[in-house]
Formats: structure tokens, sequence, C-alpha cells
């Protein structure tokens, strides 16, 4: 949701506005970083199940909206604590692209709890790994950065493995494969807005909008669908709550331990743990093809975050 901020690290866009790493700069302690980046992966997956199974009884968008309030409480109480605490966080020299960057990232949201739905926990995240080749593939005609050879091959193949993935002409191809899709391309689009607003605003400024501009927007969207959860529907939504500050903090803590490059390999943990819970708990068949289609996306995945650092560098 991820990922508010969602709950989908995998490969997520540097500087990732939910774990900026502005928030310490501590020594590199890199195993302990990784221990972190495995636990939060984990924990992503629980808050995906349990957005699942709040999603499949009421409109995903009031799901949504709850956790953002959630959400937009721990953003405040972060940010607070940095120097020049809110004043300093609500100063941006990009309000309209924050703004819209907060929209998104609802909307991506709100997508991927439907597509939890529909389609369950492992059909939607086998095609969300796609989004670190979206973002490599539009990173030239959105910010103008070059893609060579090498990157747009490594497109391509991933695309191989999510057309294994969708088996096109099979029941599998349906509504939700298309929102998994969709919320993936929203992803990758929230990403790349997050470093074209990172020229000029810090990543504390960033993360202030991310919660503050989701809440507002997600409330239009959803005040109209209000209903009362419920009693025993408030512990889920609770533990969604718990799940999202604590997976957020420890995002956080990684980051601050060691290089985002060097964390991303474990964020893709969270498929592992997605497919056993999905299997296990909700019944989800894991089939062939999307084991295999998922493989080959996520080392597509991987070779454009290797080549993108060693360009970097």
């Amino acid at each position: 949701m991820p990922n508010d901020q969602n709950s989908q690290p995998y490969a997520a866009p540097a500087p990732p506005a939910a774990a900026p790493r502005s928030f310490g700069g501590r020594t590199d302690r890199t195993g302990l970083a990784i221990a972190l980046m495995c636990a939060t992966s984990f924990i992503f997956a629980m808050q995906d199940a349990f957005s699942r199974m709040l999603g499949s009884e009421y409109p995903p968008v009031l799901v949504v909206m709850l956790r953002y309030w959630f959400f937009a409480l721990f953003v405040i109480a972060m940010v607070s604590r940095q120097p020049g605490g809110l004043r300093r966080a609500i100063r941006t020299r990009r309000p309209k692209t924050q703004i819209l960057r907060g929209a998104i990232l609802v909307l991506e949201t709100t997508l991927m709890v439907e597509a939890f739905v529909r389609l369950g926990l492992v059909g939607t995240h086998a095609i969300f790994t796609a989004y670190p080749l979206l973002i490599a593939a539009l990173s030239g005609p959105i910010l103008g950065e070059r893609v060579g050879w090498r990157r747009w091959t490594a497109i391509g193949v991933g695309f191989v493995g999510i057309v294994i993935i969708l088996q096109p002409g099979s029941a599998v191809l349906n509504l939700g494969s298309v929102l998994a899709f969709a919320s993936a391309l929203l992803f990758a689009l929230y990403g790349l807005l997050t470093r074209h607003v990172a020229r000029d605003d810090p990543a504390q400024v960033s993360f202030f909008w991310t919660g503050i501009a989701g809440a507002a927007t997600v409330t239009v969207l959803g005040i109209g669908q209000w209903e009362w959860l419920a009693p025993a529907d408030w512990i889920w939504m609770g533990l969604l709550c718990v799940c999202g500050l604590v997976s957020h903090y420890l995002l956080i803590r990684a980051y601050e331990l060691a290089e985002a490059s060097a964390l991303q390999p474990f964020a893709y943990t969270q498929l592992v743990w997605v497919s056993l819970i999905g299997v296990m708990v909700f019944g989800e068949a894991l089939h062939m093809n999307v084991v295999l289609g998922t493989a080959i996306v996520v080392a597509a995945g991987l070779f454009t975050l290797w080549r993108a650092r060693v360009k970097g560098t």
C-alpha cells in the first residue's frame, strides 16, 4: 500500500518518500538494516492481508481513508520531531506536484486493495512486481533520463514475464489483473514524481506532503461511502493501522542505517510472505506460470536497479 507507502516496497523509488534518509544519516550498519528490511517486508505482507480482509467487507476507499487518517497522524508526529518541525515540512517549492503525488498514491492504494479482493494477494503482487520496470521505461520521457539498451532489454524481458503471469486469453486476465497493473503504473508515476520533487524539496517535506495531501484526497473521495465497521472489524482495522506505523518506522530506520541499493533486493522477500499468506490463509492457488513469470520480472527489475546504480557511480 505501499504500499501507503504503502504496502509495496520492493524496489522503492529513491529517495523513498516514506523512508527519508535525512531522518538520521547515522553510520552504515548494513546487516541490521537488512534485518529491518526483511521484518518490514513481513509486516507489509500482514498489512496487505488485513487490507484484503477488510476490503472484501467494506468499500476499499473507506479502508484506505481510515488508514490514511492514522497515517497522517504518524507523519505529523514524525516530522514535528525533525529540525524545523512542521513549519519547515510544509514549505515546498513544488506544491502542485506534491499534492499530485499524494493523490496518485491514494488512487494506487485503493486500486491495490480492490485488486486484492478480486485477484488475491498472490496474483496482485505478481503483477505489481512490474513497477520498477515501468519506472525505468518512463524515466526517459518524464524525467529526461537516459535508458540504455541493456535496461531496455531487461524491461522487455520483464514484460515477457508479465505475459507469462497473465496468460492472455485465460481466466487470469480479468478486471483484477487490470487493476493490479494500473496500480503498478500509478506507483511508478508516484516514484518518478518523487524523484522530480527531490530536486527541490528535502525528504522530510515530501514525507509530510505524502501523508497530508493523501489524507485530504482520500477524505474527499471516501467520506461519502462512510459506514461504521462492525465491532470485531475495528480490531482488524486497528491491526492494519499498527502494522502501517511499525512498518514505516522500521523502513525509515533501515534507510538510516544503509544505502538503498543494498536493501532493495531484500524487499522482494515480501513476495514470499504474501504467497504463504495467500495460500495458507485465503486458499489461493500458486500456479507455476505465476511463479515463473514473477521470477523473470524480479530478475529483470533487479538488473535495472543494478544498471541504474552502475550508471550513477
